[in-house]
């Protein structure tokens, strides 16, 4: 892909990183001595090399040259701690860890733990004699192309999602289905070599990011700019700085433009912008309509998830758009709803929705989970949906248990785990609580050992110790005892009975109205 994106488009801008900008021609360059410098170091067809990197354009490099060798990019969150990240070594053993200096320092005393891992290459030159550099990669590394030749049904990526950390289910993606969805994005989109995108607050460990962003970028030839942080003002002023024609984002960044909107009004030219895009959890109506009363723009609905590589449906992005539909299924796409017999339902009836398409291989290492989710060619997606008579979809709620908090999936059973290993909680619930700007927020409802106490930020603090933090319960709630249902299990909708804590998807069209301190005070 990006060979071919070089060979068309050459010396036109890729990437543009802060004073930096990176020919298609640059990438390709460095992609082949990524690919060199690792197959020098034994990397192999199907070997795992995971990345524990932030945007940037060594990220793209690296990526690509890794698929080149035919070895498995595993692209993770640099902000899992090292319980998280020895779940997902164990599970991927990888033969390479990609990592910058900042995020190795803290892991350099468990790192022995880990004995699949063979070499590290550290991004930066701060521990140059222990690890391998990059740069050092850059300098002394071939350019030549590598010979290996992926086949299009190799897996190219491993894809953990931000759920599991404990229990992973590793997503493995081809090569060809990557392709395709970059494709079948890129067009949903009118993309073309003439287009500007922004990444922004979209992270390229996760598939928004690395899919509908970077890889559409490279098939069509536009350029990507790579802005970090998550100021508003720097975003705008960068729009018209770089007049960007696509943002692509999660509702959460949206959100926060109309609040920035409505404290300061909108100071930036922003014409250029011809396509906003929001996916990774559910757009509010109300959302849509004060981006649109602030800053003259529709924002485009799409649905999709990891194991559908990533976007399958999406709402036009011009002409008239179905209210509070996440759209009609993308070309190459098919969606049906089911009852639970796996019986089609007939339109305007909710069911679990299920996609036909450029699916996942499965989950890596793990065939009970892929035969669980793959069947008969189907993907059975755990999201209950709507089908109108005109084929627009429409999420009505969640069969599966997760939190989406800022296009991030988070499982309870993650949290749980975590917090049923402190030493004065006996039993703990997690669950989503509706918040306004986020999307949802994490709640916790715990019931002490006898004799016990214990303070919000006491349990805030042990979890921060353990889990990324944007998975730490933001609401802790203290009960004496936890509901159970007649099977024994805990019975979360009771919970939400007894502190009025308002459901996910009270209605059709999603909304998020009051959190949970709004609630419970």
């Amino acid at each position: 892909m990006l060979d071919e994106a070089a060979g068309k488009y050459g010396q036109k801008t890729a990437i543009v990183s802060g004073q930096r900008r990176l020919s298609f021609s640059n990438l390709a360059e460095a992609s082949d001595k990524v690919a060199n410098g690792l197959i020098k170091m034994g990397v192999n067809k199907g070997d795992r090399v995971a990345m524990l990197l932030p945007n940037s354009p060594e990220f793209v490099a690296i990526f690509f040259g890794i698929v080149k060798t035919g070895a498995i990019a595993v692209p993770l969150d640099s902000k899992y701690k090292i319980d998280e990240l020895t779940s997902l070594f164990n599970d991927s053993l990888p033969k390479v860890l990609v990592i910058e200096s900042q995020v190795i320092e803290p892991l350099i005393p468990d790192l022995s733990r880990f004995k699949s891992i063979k070499h590290i290459i550290d991004l930066c030159p701060g521990y140059e004699g222990k690890f391998t550099t990059y740069q050092e990669i850059m300098s002394i590394s071939s350019a030549q192309p590598v010979k290996a030749a992926p086949e299009p049904d190799d897996t190219a990526l491993i894809a953990y999602t931000s759920g599991q950390s404990f229990h992973p289910t590793g997503v493995m993606l081809s090569h060809y289905s990557l392709a395709r969805e970059a494709l079948v994005s890129a067009d949903a989109f009118e993309q073309t070599d003439k287009d500007t995108l922004m990444l922004f607050a979209l992270p390229m460990h996760h598939m928004l990011g690395l899919v509908s962003v970077l890889l559409t970028s490279i098939t069509k030839g536009s350029t990507v700019v790579m802005l970090p942080g998550l100021s508003m003002p720097t975003l705008t002023e960068t729009i018209e700085k770089e007049k960007s024609t696509i943002l692509i984002g999660v509702p959460f960044l949206f959100a926060l433009l109309i609040r920035m909107a409505e404290k300061e009004g909108v100071k930036n030219n922003l014409s250029s912008l011809r396509v906003c895009c929001s996916a990774g959890a559910p757009l509010s109506i109300e959302i849509v309509q004060q981006f649109k009363q602030h800053f003259g723009l529709e924002i485009a609905d799409c649905w999709g998830l990891t194991e559908a590589v990533c976007l399958v449906t999406t709402s036009p992005i011009k002409g008239r758009r179905k209210r509070g539909s996440i759209g009609k299924a993308l070309p190459e796409w098919e969606v049906k709803v089911i009852d639970d017999n796996g019986r089609e339902l007939p339109p305007n009836h909710n069911g679990e929705a299920i996609v036909r398409g450029p699916l996942m291989k499965g989950y890596y290492n793990n065939p009970q989970a892929t035969s669980r989710v793959l069947k008969n060619g189907w993907l059975h997606t755990g999201d209950i949906c709507q089908l109108d008579e005109d084929g627009n979809l429409f999420i009505t709620g969640r069969k599966k248990d997760t939190i989406i908090i800022k296009g991030q999936n988070i499982y309870p059973a993650d949290i749980e785990y975590v917090l049923s290993r402190h030493p004065k909680v006996a039993e703990a619930a997690v669950m989503g609580i509706p918040d306004e700007l986020r999307g949802e927020l994490v709640g916790a409802f715990i019931n002490l050992k006898k004799g016990q106490t214990a303070t919000e930020q006491e349990i805030k603090q042990f979890c921060l110790e353990r889990i990324t933090n944007y998975k730490v319960p933001k609401q802790i709630v203290f009960l004496d005892s936890l509901p159970k249902t007649a099977s024994g299990k805990i019975d979360r909708e009771k919970i939400r009975e007894q502190l009025s804590i308002p459901p996910l998807f009270p209605k059709l069209e999603i909304t998020r109205k009051k959190s949970l301190s709004k609630t419970l005070h």
